[in-house]
């Protein structure tokens, strides 16, 4: 390998690289690069966007950057903590470069771009200096891969309607919901678009639940209708409520028509209540099971994968019918008791009936207090001894945090929540 060589470094490689500063300690992950685009000479990479500590991204200028080899960046140790925000003479290389179709100056066809290499010149700046690309169908040998210098293609910096999202999709295809929420909100909303359409409706579903309240709109609000309908039947039944209670009227109702009649019957009654009470922070699908079903059984509705964790510590035991509003309530199962049990035990034996419950009109401050002093993770709501459905710890922080608390950093979200906890405090006092 040449000098050159040692200094020229392929994005799609980079990305997910450590970080480290000059005494071993890391800073963080890389997980794009910034580039912008000159009238003459091939695009500047200007710097890094690394992933650091409580899920900030911050830019890193590569002025700062001593080293990138063997699998790691090595900085100066100065990175500015502020989040990285893009502005719009930059370029994202990840979320936007990959995928991106360009043309061949000579006149051999169009190809698309799989990845981007960048390189150190003599002078210290960082350039993109090759692309790795794939020739398209109209192309002489079609289909085949080849690396090519920056100069020997055009388009590279014009943006296109539906590109592609092939290879954010091979980046992101073992993160988790979470993780995959936070890519999609650095990038252009024509390519998060572009990526949801590509994901699964599972996978799709579950990183809506993730998101805030803008993002999953725009995402749903860009979708066919059929599909979107299709997202919502798939997600908790709470977090779908949400998500069409943003939504214009009009929309929400054509997506509702568009429902499974039970899908939609759920999300409904959940739109019927308060925001904040029991009965709009509720899930109308629990596990449900009827006295005579064995610890077995109970065991494997807790393992089920649509179930979130906060719900499958708890089994809600009714009579028939098992549909929530169901009959008569009688108490609760806690997972940790029925893995004390034997498989083929009635779950009617183990029940806990003296868990307090809530009405669907009690509002935030109630189901907060009640899952803090019993130390639960959810809450049945009950009304004339039906169950309707049961409030989870994490949906109680999900409306005690504020609304962009996915996107704020940890500072600004720890002032945040002191805030409304004096708030809360002060309110309470006023109403004693």
């Amino acid at each position: 390998m040449n000098d050159r060589e040692s200094r020229r470094v392929f994005v799609g490689r980079l990305a997910g690289t450590d970080v480290f500063d000059p005494i071993g300690d890391r800073v963080g992950r890389v997980a794009d690069v910034v580039v912008v685009f000159r009238l003459r000479g091939a695009p500047l990479a200007i710097g890094l966007v690394v992933d650091v500590a409580g899920k900030r991204r911050v830019f890193l200028p590569l002025t700062r950057v001593t080293s990138i080899r063997d699998g790691q960046v090595i900085t100066t140790g100065l990175v500015n903590i502020r989040r990285f925000t893009q502005r719009p003479t930059e370029t994202m290389v990840l979320g936007e470069l990959f995928d991106r179709p360009v043309t061949f100056r000579d006149g051999s066809g169009g190809a698309t771009v799989v990845d981007v290499a960048i390189e150190q010149t003599r002078t210290r700046e960082w350039q993109v200096s090759q692309l790795y690309v794939k020739r398209d169908r109209t192309s002489k040998d079609a289909g085949s891969s080849l690396t090519v210098s920056v100069r020997e293609i055009s388009g590279l910096a014009s943006k296109v309607a539906n590109q592609g999202a092939s290879q954010i999709l091979a980046q992101i295809d073992e993160l988790k919901p979470p993780d995959v929420a936070d890519v999609l909100r650095d990038l252009p909303s024509d390519r998060v678009l572009a990526v949801a359409n590509e994901l699964s409706d599972e996978r799709l579903a579950d990183v809506l639940e993730e998101l805030g309240d803008d993002d999953r709109v725009s995402i749903v609000s860009g979708l066919e209708v059929d599909r979107a309908a299709d997202v919502l039947e798939i997600m908790q039944p709470d977090d779908a409520a949400d998500l069409v209670a943003e939504l214009p009227d009009a929309q929400a109702e054509v997506l509702l028509e568009r429902m499974e009649p039970d899908d939609a019957a759920d999300v409904r009654r959940l739109l019927s209540y308060g925001e904040r009470t029991a009965g709009g922070l509720m899930t109308t699908d629990p596990i449900i099971l009827t006295p005579d079903a064995p610890v077995a059984m109970a065991l494997a509705q807790a393992r089920r994968p649509d179930i979130p964790p906060a719900l499958s510590t708890t089994i809600f035991v009714c009579r028939p019918p098992s549909e929530t509003p169901t009959g008569r309530f009688i108490g609760v199962v806690h997972l940790q008791r029925a893995l004390r049990e034997r498989p083929s035990q009635m779950i009617g034996t183990i029940i806990d009936s003296d868990i307090e419950s809530v009405a669907p009109e009690d509002g935030i401050g109630t189901v907060t207090r009640l899952l803090a002093t019993y130390n639960l993770t959810a809450l049945p709501v009950v009304d004339n001894d039906s169950l309707l459905g049961a409030v989870s710890v994490d949906d109680v922080l999900d409306h005690l945090l504020p609304d962009d608390w996915r996107e704020e950093d940890e500072e600004v979200l720890d002032a945040a929540v002191d805030e409304q906890h004096n708030y809360d405090s002060d309110h309470s006092e006023v109403n004693e």
